[in-house]
């Protein structure tokens, strides 16, 4: 998991154009997602994260976006309804 304030701007670019970042999330909420996602990108830069995949911020206890991530958060949301 990368802090969006502990990377600069180029080496944040540079990681994603490597592919080493895939995903962000919102530390606060706890909720990872696309980078494209309209939801994540009006959050504060104080709560940006960035994971390089999936398996990544589900190890970190996040849990996938409502909105670009639909699948996914169905899948997550049953699983919690489950126990």
């Amino acid at each position: 998991m990368i802090l969006h304030t502990g990377i600069s701007d180029y080496d944040l670019f540079i990681k994603i154009r490597h592919a080493q970042i895939t995903l962000g999330g919102n530390a606060s909420l706890r909720i990872y997602g696309a980078l494209h996602c309209n939801s994540g990108k009006r959050m504060k830069k104080e709560n940006r994260v960035f994971f390089q995949n999936e398996a990544e911020a589900i190890l970190y206890d996040f849990r996938p976006c409502g909105h670009c991530m639909r699948t996914a958060y169905r899948q997550w949301k049953s699983e919690q309804e489950a126990g």
